[in-house]
């Protein structure tokens, strides 16, 4: 057989080699049963979650554009559209409501960040020091997370009215003594969730640092902080969402209606037996959950990453 002939016998199999693979006749539809049984229902589960999480938000968004002043009007969700509920919040001289605002982005931000700073140096420490007493320390922070902080309440508040009589400025009745209580709640837990993180930074990065000459302070400010910045998000965020939406110490601490923050402020269109205004209250809500809902989507890259980096160590 001559080269050409050969030649063309190839190009004759792989044309029809290829038609073949064209002209395939696709894969037959799994039946109805085998594909619920396999994928169907997982769908019909995520649909619910999904209309599970949203119906209050869209009840509570619809309540907002409702100007009844009950939240039964709101059963027809956006039946009505109206902006008097939010305007409201403004122009009332008795419910402060841009004064709650700053004061919870102040409390709010304060706390998030030493919450932040201070974990981070108690976390260096048990990760890069060797102490005495320093795993009793670690099991000590754990434990003492166990009771909720409830407990505590009634010390919490002869604290601070002790404080007071002294210290007026960081006492009851002062966003810094709320503050200060915030930082004590958090440390533990914090710590211990930055512990990990820290451990996962190798220690030979500290040796060589030291080689040059760094102290702790230069190897924690300028290194450090820059590779678990991860978990430093994460935590500022987790901080500022609990101190935002945290009302009973906030309700017990801040007296009054112009140091109160928003958690506490809302529930005072609420709570008065004749002038209830569920409208204006989920107007409220709606706007103070921007900024959270913000900060989220801005730091959701590191909540992962943050969260399950140290879960090894």
């Amino acid at each position: 057989m001559s080269t050409s002939q050969i030649t063309e016998t190839a190009s004759t199999r792989a044309i029809v080699a290829g038609a073949g693979v064209r002209g395939e006749a696709p894969e037959p539809r799994r039946p109805f049963g085998k594909y619920f049984r396999e994928t169907g229902w997982r769908h019909i589960v995520g649909l619910f979650a999904l209309v599970f999480a949203l119906f209050p938000l869209l009840y509570v968004l619809s309540a907002s554009f409702n100007p009844g002043g009950t939240l039964l009007t709101a059963n027809s969700l956006f039946s009505t559209f109206s902006l008097e509920s939010y305007l409201t919040l403004f122009q009332s001289e008795t419910h402060p409501y841009g004064a709650w605002f700053v004061n919870t982005l102040i409390v709010g931000l304060t706390t998030s960040v030493f919450t932040v700073l201070l974990g981070a140096l108690a976390a260096y420490c048990f990760s890069r020091m060797r102490f005495t007493g320093r795993r009793f320390s670690l099991t000590a922070l754990l434990v003492v997370q166990m009771f909720p902080q409830m407990l505590a309440m009634v010390a919490i508040f002869l604290l601070m009215v002790t404080i007071s009589d002294i210290f007026p400025a960081i006492g009851l009745n002062t966003q810094i003594g709320l503050i200060m209580v915030y930082l004590g709640g958090a440390l533990g837990a914090n710590t211990y969730l930055m512990y990990g993180f820290f451990n996962t930074v190798p220690a030979s990065i500290d040796e060589a640092a030291k080689i040059d000459g760094a102290g702790h302070a230069r190897i924690f400010f300028t290194i450090i902080l820059r590779l678990v910045a991860p978990i430093l998000a994460v935590v500022g965020l987790l901080s500022f969402i609990g101190t935002c939406s945290e009302f009973v110490l906030a309700s017990v601490i801040l007296v009054d209606p112009e140091k109160q923050t928003l958690a506490v402020g809302l529930y005072r269109f609420v709570s008065d037996e004749f002038s209830k205004n569920w409208s204006v209250f989920a107007a409220g809500a709606v706007l103070a959950s921007i900024l959270p809902v913000a900060l989220f989507l801005a730091l959701q890259r590191y909540i992962v990453g943050g969260l399950t980096a140290g879960s090894v160590k």
